[in-house]
């Protein structure tokens, strides 16, 4: 059991004493840190902020590619009474100049593959710069010594800046309170042991990882192994095997890919292969058989693999049901820190995202009377203080009794599983005043194993798929066609267009493929910027929703 913290900084200190000895992370193939190593390069930084004139409250920048040292100089912030922003590393040079100055930060952390994307302005601006690598400083504007304190409940810990799907990045708030309360609820869930080691293959400047992957196994006294490379079968697979996690945090990109390439096309690629896959006693034996080949793979004592930060792919997910393999689902956002709802490994459900956690209450407002379907608003000890800078931002996402809006449809069934049908901004209202949801359609789309993303959209009422094809998978499937690939293009969207018809609705029936030929455009969590591809009309046709 882990003890109830109400600051960061308790957690930080109960942690060092405790597990002094003990791995707190590593790098995989590089350098290790104990607990007590760890709290002497975390005195380093500290040390470093004060003497760069830094006072409790002000905030410090963190832009770094994972390593124990991000973990290191997160804490070295949020201890001393600072405000850490951590950035994705994603964002574009004019991005992180924006967020550096909108966030007023005095100092930043930053890795040397990063800092070339920081301009000069913004760097001479700074009281302090320091390289995560080895916690040198870079440059230093400001030698007065400034003052800390130690940090209560209430105090703000952490700024993160969204990178946000239809508009500029916003400055979610979160408070000590929000944080230290959010792994207590992570551990009502699923408990983890000072035993257990953790394989980083995220970002951790994203509130998942960080929250879940980061604080919660620090809190326990557990090991960190962080992969800094992206988790590609070259790089992962050889980290699976010396590693052998217990645990492992990701995005459905990467399980969907592993049953795309290891199960659904060796499944496809001849007629009797394929009739026999659709043979539901063949095909549960097939995904048990992988299944425990994939465990294997993972290094045999992988006892938590959870998956959050889109919806994933109801074929895969049915995959690893059947497979056995010990998947679980989780829901929230940046704004709640970020869990909200989960289930954990032997307790999914097909498409849920599982019951809301303990501590957490949920309803549904705007409830469509035919579907139960409703926009999901939360209570929860997690939730944001506010955005950054932002009041009217702010207004909008809280109810007039202080509920949270997650802008997020959805459903709860009879044992209290919520589904998530998309979100409130993409739905699309049919000639017949139905509910579309586009997202729904296009996870139908992204598991054709032709297509890599699409989009959904609605033009003169009618449902339009703008598809970015897999091109690599084209040309290995049309192998002698490859000079006149083009020419059967139109033979090719006719197919993934009756694929996808007869997996959906009628109501959510698309009348056309379009092919994008360049990648969509994607926020720094990966996630389509859909307002570049979307038209105006259908923002209109949303508005006429009663």
């Amino acid at each position: 059991m882990i003890m109830a913290f109400k600051t960061l900084r308790e957690l930080y200190l109960h942690s060092i004493t405790t597990y002094r000895g003990r791995l707190a992370s590593s790098m995989f193939g590089g350098e290790s840190l104990t607990y007590a190593a760890f709290a002497e390069r975390v005195d380093t930084v500290a040390e470093l902020l004060r003497g760069a004139g830094l006072n409790a409250g002000d905030k410090v920048a963190l832009l770094s590619n994972n390593m124990p040292n991000w973990a290191v100089c997160y804490f070295a912030v949020v201890t001393s009474g600072l405000v850490v922003v951590p950035i994705l590393p994603d964002f574009s040079g004019p991005e992180l100049d924006m967020i550096i100055r909108h966030a007023d930060a005095k100092a930043l952390l930053v890795s040397d593959r990063l800092f070339g994307k920081v301009s000069k302005e913004t760097i001479d601006r700074l009281n302090i710069v320091i390289r995560t690598k080895n916690l040198g400083v870079i440059s230093q504007h400001c030698s007065l010594q400034g003052s800390f304190a130690e940090p209560k409940e209430t105090d703000i810990a952490a700024i993160i800046y969204t990178s946000g799907t239809t508009s500029t990045p916003k400055g979610v708030m979160l408070t000590h309170g929000n944080l230290a309360t959010q792994l207590m609820m992570d551990f009502d869930l699923f408990p983890i042991y000072k035993e257990d080691i953790f394989l980083s293959i995220l970002p951790l400047s994203h509130t998942y990882e960080c929250s879940l992957g980061m604080l919660y196994p620090f809190s326990a006294g557990a090991s960190v192994v962080y992969l800094d490379k992206l988790p590609t079968a070259s790089s992962l697979m050889p980290a699976l095997k010396q590693v052998q996690p217990t645990v492992m945090l990701s995005v459905p990109l990467v399980i969907e890919k592993i049953y795309r390439s290891q199960v659904l096309n060796r499944m496809t690629r001849n007629r009797l292969l394929k009739k026999l896959y659709g043979w539901a006693p063949f095909r549960r034996w097939i995904h048990r058989t992988a299944g425990a080949r994939l465990l294997k793979i993972f290094g045999g004592r992988l006892r938590f693999f959870g998956i959050g930060g889109a919806k994933l792919d109801g074929a895969t997910e049915q995959f690893l049901q059947e497979a056995r393999f010990p998947y679980a689902i989780g829901y929230g956002l940046t704004e709640t820190a970020p869990l909200l709802a989960g289930a954990i490994p032997g307790k999914t459900r097909l498409g849920s995202t599982g019951p809301i956690l303990k501590g957490v209450k949920a309803r549904l407002e705007n409830v469509n009377p035919v579907s139960g379907e409703g926009e999901i608003v939360v209570l929860s000890p997690s939730t944001m203080k506010e955005y950054y800078k932002n009041p009217e931002a702010t207004a909008d996402v809280f109810t007039s009794d202080g509920w949270f809006r997650t802008k997020d449809l959805g459903y709860f069934d009879a044992e209290g599983y919520l589904y998530i049908k998309g979100r409130l901004g993409n739905m699309i209202v049919g000639p017949s005043g139905e509910n579309i949801y586009p997202e729904e359609i296009e996870n139908v789309i992204n598991s054709h194993f032709l297509v890599t993303d699409s989009i959904v959209k609605q033009e003169k009422g009618k449902l339009i798929a703008l598809v970015h094809f897999n091109r690599e998978e084209l040309e290995r499937k049309y192998y002698d066609l490859k000079e006149n690939l083009a020419a059967r293009m139109e033979e090719i969207k006719a197919d993934v267009l009756k694929y996808v018809n007869s997996k959906v609705g009628k109501f959510s029936h698309i009348t056309a493929v379009e092919e994008q030929q360049k990648e969509f455009e994607k926020t720094p969590t990966h996630k389509i910027k859909r307002f570049l591809y979307i038209k105006s009309s259908n923002k209109h046709n949303r508005k006429q929703r009663t």
